[in-house]
């Protein structure tokens, strides 16, 4: 994994070399910028993970240049501010509009490194707290101890030490995520970033915004790529992409540079890039859905993920595992299954995979009332799931062209999901992990109205 890349901005010399090369000695990448032009020209040249900012500049303050970057999307990174003549008003003001800190000078070469590692940690850590609050699975490795499990962990591992990217396969709820964060856990990359973005949820006229940002006069919006730099980017359901999108990603693996949408200028990509998909992406190159090109550029490291009917003695660890995590991160009541009610499960279908366990666990905690849970509430929980599953299902003609077989799919799939939700589209864009927005969007492009009642369609 590449270094922290520090912007220094101040327009003494003899500062900005000395703090160049102590932060070098400590093993940080440095850029330096003597006034505000030319620091408005770094950052948008690449996306600093820390900025070193003084106050008084000839062209511009540091006040001012820091009001700027934080309009919009907000800083991009933890920015610390130096000065010489600084007031208490000052320091009040810079971190009001979001300074992680401020230093005065003369500098203390000492000061100045503890606070740039509090600070890159301090962000380090608000990060993944943002991508734990967003992800429904916080697993910290794969869970089971079966020899497919243990198949699997060995091949991420070794997956994990090269940069090349990744393409994994396999049906919805096999844990595609959770190997992607193991591999990238398991890589020189485990300090950098793990941005995931799951492109169904992106609106397809803004996925090469998200994907690439963008540029406008001195306002620069930082995409997903450059979010990820020096880390991992995690594509979910990578065939639901644009086909522009798939066009500008193909060419920027190619290159190893990209365009920001208004931008003139290449940036350079420093990412490993994992995708995923459930669908057989062989069949989207050939029905024209999927760019060939793009499809060899993430298919050097193929992992394929089996269901988990393939490993079904996995299923009472799993058992064991959720139950615990809903317990301690939840507050739920602690209910034990039976030795039957276990046997049961470790013999069922699970079409729904690793997912459908999950919430199923998730729904027996929090509608059950003894502390154990039996064969009987376990068959009722599973023959509840299977006759909704059958009928929309069984529902789609199967002579169908893909694209608008997927369109019933999704309809029909929307509408069991929307009247398990009781018509409420908020709970509704949380369980199927769309922003709603966005759901939105697809309840009204699959003619489903948000405004009625589901029993209603």
């Amino acid at each position: 994994m590449s270094a922290a890349h520090i912007l220094v901005v101040d327009d003494e010399p003899d500062i900005r070399d000395l703090v160049k090369e102590i932060l070098e000695d400590e093993g940080y990448e440095v850029s330096t910028a003597e006034n505000g032009a030319t620091a408005r020209e770094a950052r948008r040249a690449r996306r600093p993970d820390l900025v070193l900012l003084d106050i008084w500049m000839p062209d511009i303050d540091g006040i001012s240049l820091l009001k700027e970057w934080a309009e919009g999307d907000g800083l991009p990174c933890p920015v610390i501010m130096m000065s010489g003549h600084g007031t208490v008003e000052t320091a009040v003001e810079a971190t009001r509009l979001g300074a992680y800190d401020f230093i005065e000078k003369p500098l203390s070469m000492a000061k100045l490194l503890l606070t740039v590692e509090r600070a890159l940690e301090a962000d380090k850590l608000r990060r993944e707290n943002i991508g734990l609050r967003r992800q429904a699975r916080p697993v910290a490795e794969p869970v089971g101890r079966s020899d497919t499990v243990q198949k699997l962990k060995a091949q991420a591992q070794r997956i994990a030490l090269h940069e090349a990217p990744v393409l994994i396969t396999g049906e919805p709820g096999t844990g595609k995520e959770i190997y992607a964060r193991f591999i990238h856990a398991s890589s020189p990359r485990k300090a950098g970033p793990f941005i995931d973005v799951g492109v169904g949820s992106i609106a397809r006229e803004n996925s090469a915004l998200e994907l690439f940002g963008s540029e406008a006069g001195d306002k620069v919006h930082y995409g997903r790529l450059e979010q990820a730099s020096g880390g991992t980017l995690f594509l979910d359901e990578l065939a639901d992409m644009a086909p522009e999108t798939q066009a500008k990603l193909a060419g920027a693996l190619e290159n190893g540079s990209f365009l920001r949408i208004g931008g003139k200028e290449p940036v350079q990509v420093n990412v490993r890039v994992i995708a995923a998909s459930h669908r057989d992406l062989e069949t989207e190159v050939h029905a024209g859905r999927l760019r060939e090109d793009l499809y060899y550029h993430l298919n050097v490291l193929p992992m394929r993920l089996p269901p988990l009917r393939e490993h079904c003695e996995d299923v009472p660890e799993l058992l064991t595992y959720y139950v615990n995590f809903f317990v301690d991160q939840e507050g739920l009541p602690y209910r034990n299954f039976t030795m039957a009610a276990r046997n049961r499960l470790r013999n069922y279908g699970w079409p729904g995979n690793i997912r459908e366990l999950k919430n199923l666990v998730q729904r027996l905690l929090i509608l059950g009332g003894e502390e154990e849970i039996t064969l009987e509430e376990v068959e009722a929980a599973i023959s509840h799931v299977q006759p909704n599953r059958a009928r929309d299902i069984g529902h789609i003609p199967l002579d169908l062209p893909l694209r608008e077989a997927r369109e019933q799919f999704e309809r029909n799939y929307l509408l069991q999901q929307f009247k398990e939700c009781d018509g409420n589209v908020a709970r509704l864009a949380e369980k199927v992990g769309m922003e709603r927005t966005n759901l939105y969007r697809k309840l009204r492009a699959l003619g489903i109205d948000p405004k009625r009642a589901p029993e209603d369609e």
